[in-house]
């Protein structure tokens, strides 16, 4: 696929385009070279192609045909509106194309049975993790049950048997078998679950190496911090914890991704040396992230993923977590794993569940941050339900001390609101000439922007608070870097161990009185940095929702814009809401609010049904 610009002139991009902003140039030029590939003129494969380039682009692994077909699509191509063919003729014209194949083909599409169209490297990651994953499902451990039955009562003591504790259970499927995928919403006991699995592990085989990743850097720091807590306060005399040797990295730095390149040092033929691989905030990770991780696996490693099946799905193609969770399972499971779940928990589960992965996967529904009376608590479980009447009800009854709901239905209101909230929110960790100090006041808040641009956007929000900052003395924002801004990284840089997610503040430094970048190290160190060597990054007062997936603050402010967008959905406003621990204000029309609630996030993809497969 190398060189294909050498296919493409200029009167080919200007005849293929159309009006509509419906398909990128990206799209069209793809369309453009599948048609020139297949040796003949075939709409029918221009319009797949140039479809199915724009939803990769959307985050979808492949499109599904028979949505779109007969479907009238408000763009052009050629200087003709996009009519989709009738499904059977559009297979038809697919499968005689050279340039398309069937599972198992090196073409550049692939077509599968069931009318999905891929790109053929988001086909061969899909069936590449799935097959892996079918794998690990099967690779059980022979367990000393009663002796698995006495830790689990020693790291659950005083457990109801009446009552099913799920964090009980997700121990277990943890230590079954070399696959687990535990999911859940904040304050479910996530943590907790690993920090046991992981106590019981190296109690059983204290030789076991582990490794900790997250998607992003700020994610795997999170990770290690909470699950260092976590597994010192169950350190006990006669279990070796490795709690100080236990270190979180990035999904891309445990794989030994190549910068500039797409290759990674450690795959099937050079495996990672550890025997348990721990994955926090898998909903973030994409599809070829993963499927990438679980090839490098070594023989008997194990597997954990976890993370919030409800959460925004990655950027990149794929939401590997929501496709597995969305399979079934999670609390009907096999009569095999019921039974080992009553001879090691006393707990009697209905059996007749599926197999294979599904049988690996325990959903936590039950929240111990929050209590029956939080309306952060209750407002996110209505958002993750999709219940919009509920929803609305709570921001109109404003009956909840911890959560606030202001209708904001033009920019003009939003400086006196932030105002009164910033200085409050940002003064403290301003004001202290102690960075380790600045670092924890910071978490104190954090402003949440569905958008990037516009008034209710992040760049205007940043700029509108350093404003306000700046007036009342606590910030001199007359250059890009200045005293007390704070940073999140934006990209990957190997070379300075910076990470796309990681926050730091550009500080004076107290030794020569010059401008750095501060981050934190690993064991409440700080780490400096030379301004000119930052990757890619942008000042965070304010933040978008998606970059604030993996932390959490005391107080959240999210904003969102008056008029609705396909931006705007249930994921969306979930993540957000669950990022507050004490306070929440929500800035918005309740129209808008409410039609995000209602619209779910959708990703077209096969895995489900290729797990399914496999039951």
């Amino acid at each position: 696929m190398t060189g294909y610009g050498a296919y493409l002139k200029n009167e080919d991009i200007h005849a293929f385009n159309g009006a509509s902003e419906f398909f990128s140039h990206i799209d069209l030029h793809f369309a453009r070279l599948m048609q020139r590939l297949s040796r003949a003129e075939s709409r029918d494969v221009s319009i797949a192609a140039a479809l199915v380039s724009r939803f990769t682009r959307q985050g979808h692994i492949c499109i599904d045909l028979a949505s779109h077909a007969g479907r009238v699509i408000e763009a052009e191509i050629d200087g003709r509106q996009v009519v989709c063919p009738p499904l059977d003729r559009w297979r038809s014209s697919l499968a005689s194309s050279p340039v398309v194949g069937r599972p198992g083909d090196f073409r550049p599409m692939i077509l599968d049975e069931g009318s999905r169209l891929y790109l053929w490297r988001y086909w061969n990651y899909e069936k590449c993790l799935s097959d892996r994953l079918i794998e690990l499902s099967r690779q059980e451990r022979a367990l000393d049950v009663p002796g698995i039955r006495n830790l689990l009562a020693l790291h659950f003591p005083g457990d109801d048997a009446g009552k099913i504790n799920w964090q009980k259970i997700a121990v277990l499927i943890g230590l079954k078998g070399a696959l687990s995928i535990i999911t859940g919403g904040p304050g479910t006991g996530k943590t907790t679950v690993v920090s046991r699995i992981l106590a019981i592990l190296c109690r059983l085989e204290p030789k076991t190496r582990v490794a900790l990743a997250a998607p992003t850097g700020k994610a795997a720091q999170r990770l290690e911090e909470s699950l260092a807590k976590t597994l010192a306060s169950v350190q006990d005399s006669s279990a070796d914890l490795p709690v100080s040797r236990m270190r979180a990295a990035t999904i891309h730095r445990l794989l030994g991704v190549v910068p500039g390149s797409s290759r990674v040092r450690h795959s099937r033929n050079n495996p990672l040396p550890y025997d348990a691989v721990v994955v926090d905030e898998a909903s973030m990770a994409s599809l070829n992230l993963i499927a990438l991780l679980v090839q490098a696996l070594k023989p008997g490693s194990r597997l954990i993923l976890v993370g919030d099946r409800n959460q925004l799905a990655s950027v990149e193609p794929g939401h590997v977590l929501g496709d597995i969770c969305g399979t079934g399972g999670g609390g009907c499971y096999s009569s095999r794993t019921c039974a080992l779940i009553r001879e090691a928990t006393g707990y009697e589960l209905p059996a007749g569940g599926p197999t294979g992965v599904q049988d690996c996967l325990v959903e936590l529904r039950e929240t111990y941050r929050f209590g029956p009376e939080s309306g952060i608590g209750r407002l996110g479980d209505a958002v993750r339900d999709g219940d919009t009447g509920r929803c609305m009800d709570m921001i109109r009854g404003q009956r909840f001390p911890d959560v606030e709901f202001r209708v904001v239905p033009g920019a003009e209101l939003i400086p006196e609101l932030l105002e009164r909230v910033v200085l409050d929110g940002y003064g403290p960790c301003l004001r202290t000439n102690r960075v380790e100090e600045r670092f924890a006041l910071y978490a104190d808040l954090r402003v949440l922007c569905a958008l990037r641009e516009g008034p209710f956007g992040v760049a205007a929000v940043n700029r509108l608070i350093e404003k306000i900052l700046s007036d009342k003395g606590l910030i001199r924002p007359d250059r890009q870097h200045y005293h007390g801004r704070p940073i999140l990284v934006a990209a990957n840089d190997y070379s300075v161990r910076l990470f796309n997610g990681d926050i730091g503040f550009v500080l004076r430094d107290e030794e020569d009185g010059e401008l750095r970048a501060f981050f934190p190290g690993p064991e409440d160190t700080v780490r400096k940095v030379s301004l000119a060597r930052l990757p890619e990054h942008e000042t965070a007062f304010a933040m978008t929702v998606h970059k604030s997936q993996g932390s959490e603050f005391s107080r959240v402010v999210l904003l969102l814009p008056p008029k609705d967008s396909p931006v705007m959905s249930r994921e969306l406003v979930y993540t957000g809401i669950t990022r507050a621990r004490r306070r929440l204000d929500i800035w918005a029309v309740p129209e808008v609010f409410a039609a995000a609630v209602g619209r779910r996030t959708e990703r077209v993809s096969g895995l489900g049904d290729l797990l399914k497969k496999h039951e």
